[in-house]
């Protein structure tokens, strides 16, 4: 699929999905790849904290032991919660850097192989020699971040005031999301410095920019929708169980407390591996926006076919 194209709403999203049934199997594959061991890590460090926290609520609190059990537990294990703790930040902090850039990444391998003819070593590599511009881009997005998350505040408290106005917030989401992944994508070009890449993203933004905005934004609603249905599903079918068990007598601290656990324990993972596939496609999104963008800017593959053209005479 021809990532420079120039696009309007309904193209971002049509080609989105176009993309994904074109190149999805390939796009996830190398994404579970890259940053499997990282979920991973993640998903075993958040199955201790759940079952810990399901043992202690239903095992302890229900139970009538003291309400400061919890307190006496991590006091008696503090060197071991510490450890924990510091690793689930790192590993955190590294995951989500290799998974956020991953879609921007891939498309820019995608851009210049003229297609996914390229696999995880070539992904690999884009991620070593890209590394020392990923920290800077964290760094400056932090600073950034301050005045914007005060326009931010300011935005969506003036929004929250009237029902409209509370539909609009995924717009103010959205434009967020947007000029950061922009950014992003623009600075691993190799083209610009990190603050022209935080200009020329904004220019993308304001020259299409309710389509862009508004299909991002419905992007995330629709992912953020989709998330918390499916962590609702395991509840009801505890929640029927439970009232199953009632019918029959009643359960025992010990059944409630199992119920309870494996409840916790689908909802989290269930939650955790839709939301980074979901968090993905809204990230690719922006990714095609972004080229389509720039192509209305730049006009990269219209010269490119001009130049081939000229070629051949």
């Amino acid at each position: 699929m021809q990532l420079y194209k120039s696009r309007g709403f309904s193209e971002f999203f049509q080609d989105t999905f176009t993309f994904l049934k074109q190149e999805g199997k390939h796009f996830f594959k190398h994404y579970f790849i890259i940053n499997g061991a990282f979920l991973l890590i993640l998903v075993v460090l958040g199955y201790f904290f759940t079952k810990f926290y399901t043992d202690f609520i239903f095992g302890g609190l229900l139970e009538g032991k003291s309400t400061t059990l919890v307190d006496d537990y991590i006091n008696e294990n503090l060197g071991l919660f510490v450890l924990m703790a510091l690793v689930f930040i790192v590993v955190a902090l590294i995951a989500g850097m290799v998974s956020y850039a991953y879609p921007a990444i891939y498309l820019k391998l995608y851009s210049n192989h003229e297609g996914s003819r390229f696999d995880t070593t070539h992904l690999i590599n884009a991620y070593k020699s890209n590394l020392g511009k990923l920290v800077i881009y964290i760094l400056c997005s932090i600073l950034i971040a301050i005045p914007l998350f005060i326009g931010f505040v300011i935005g969506a408290f003036a929004l929250i005031i009237t029902i409209i106005g509370i539909l609009t917030i995924p717009l103010l989401i959205g434009a967020f999301m947007l000029f950061y992944s922009m950014t992003l994508m623009e600075y691993l070009e190799n083209k610009k410095d990190i603050w022209g890449s935080f200009g020329y993203a904004w220019q993308l933004l304001k020259s299409k920019f309710w389509s862009a905005v508004g299909c991002v934004g419905l992007f995330y609603l629709i992912s953020y929708i989709i998330q918390n249905v499916i962590s609702l599903v395991p509840y009801l079918f505890g929640m029927a169980s439970l009232f199953t068990t009632i019918d029959s007598g009643g359960p025992s601290q010990e059944e409630l407390g199992s119920t309870m656990t494996i409840i916790m324990l689908l909802v989290f993972f269930l939650t955790f591996i839709v939301s980074a596939i979901l968090g993905s496609i809204v990230q690719l999104n922006q990714g095609i926006i972004f080229y389509s963008l720039k192509e209305d800017n730049e006009n990269i593959n219209t010269k490119s076919i001009i130049d081939q053209i000229g070629s051949g005479e």
